[in-house]
């Protein structure tokens, strides 16, 4: 077959046409959660690379990195850069993990980049990532100290990192009080720890070593939760022992407004009541509070006067065996697994009615 011209002509003109039809059939996967395929995220990267390697080829590099300045750009970094990109003892939270493409460790990239291409991408960010442009464009002396730091970092342990960024003895936990972890956690769980939603559990009046074991299985990333984990992301040991702390001493779960699952969950109190006192043997689910009864075991949490929506909730998650994360996570797998939504629902009303508190 013999390639014409207007062959040549109507590929070029029929191209856009079809790729124009297949944006808008929708059909094309955009979803973040999938990834790119390979050679999609090998052409991008690819194309990324060879733009930054051709501009740099019009950046004057200094005779020498200017090293007075790597301490302020250590503090920007700090504030600016390493939410996303992650530093020495401060890993990257789950959420910039889920970033498409995501921010990679700067530390084990940077020499892969020469001090021109670092200037270039500093300077003017990336196009179609979270990569900003420098904020102020005439300030070249400021994006060349921000290179002199990048080429520090690889180098740089969390102690050295942390008195470079923060001073002497400080860190990034030594500049959010106690008082402004609380404040974080009560935009869910509220300032009494009773929580602001039906959906949010009452951690007032819980145990410490439950609260403990809980927020742990979160900063380890072991148990699942696209908003915990973001805001237990880091947390020290220390603060976490601190919050714990601060929310068990809280009076709890006699003040908690009642919730529901409506006229079902009523009807079968009864039928709730003989599953979390007694179980059932005949379906080898064991009773509730075999484990969780008042105190029995302060590493199980309390469920009198937890809302009922929340238990249903989390229930469902163990019946699915979603809720990992904790020594305990496979107990109440097998517990849960066998309920029924019917016995879910009488069972989490019977454990938030005021009766079952008694």
């Amino acid at each position: 077959m013999t390639i014409r011209w207007r062959h040549v002509v109507g590929f070029f003109v029929v191209l856009p046409i079809l790729a124009v039809l297949g944006a808008w059939s929708g059909l094309y996967n955009v979803a973040a959660s999938t990834g790119h395929w390979k050679i999609t995220d090998w052409f991008l990267h690819f194309a990324m690379r060879s733009s930054v390697r051709t501009y740099a080829l019009g950046v004057a590099e200094p005779a020498t990195l200017p090293d007075a300045g790597v301490q302020p750009a250590a503090g920007h970094f700090a504030i600016a850069c390493a939410v996303c990109h992650g530093a020495p003892g401060e890993p990257r939270t789950q959420a910039m993990l889920r970033m498409l493409p995501y921010p990679p460790d700067l530390a084990s990239v940077v020499d892969t980049w020469t001090d021109a291409q670092l200037f270039r991408i500093v300077k003017h960010g990336v196009r179609f990532t979270g990569m900003p442009a420098w904020p102020a464009q005439d300030r070249d002396d400021e994006v060349w100290d921000m290179v002199a730091f990048l080429r520090r970092l690889p180098s740089l342990g969390p102690g050295e990192y942390r008195e470079l960024a923060y001073g002497p003895g400080q860190s990034k936990e030594f500049m959010v009080s106690i008082e402004d972890r609380i404040a974080d956690c009560s935009r869910c769980h509220g300032k009494d720890g009773l929580g602001r939603s039906a959906l949010v559990p009452v951690i007032a009046g819980q145990s410490e070593a439950y609260l403990l074991e809980s927020l742990r299985a979160y900063v380890r990333r072991t148990r699942p939760g696209g908003i915990m984990s973001v805001a237990a992301n880091g947390l020290s040991d220390e603060v976490v022992g601190s919050l714990a702390r601060h929310y068990a001493g809280l009076p709890g779960l006699s003040r908690v407004p009642r919730s529901g699952s409506g006229e079902v969950a009523r009807i079968n109190m009864e039928e709730g009541e003989r599953i979390a006192v007694q179980g059932d043997s005949s379906r080898s689910i064991p009773a509730c509070l075999g484990c969780h009864g008042q105190d029995r075991r302060p590493q199980y949490p309390r469920l009198f006067g937890q809302r009922a929506d929340y238990i249903e909730e989390q229930l469902r998650l163990f019946r699915e065996r979603k809720r990992t994360g904790t020594p305990f996570s496979h107990l109440m797998w097998n517990a849960a697994h066998r309920l029924t939504d019917a016995d879910i629902a009488a069972v989490a009303a019977y454990l938030a009615s005021e009766g079952g508190a008694k």
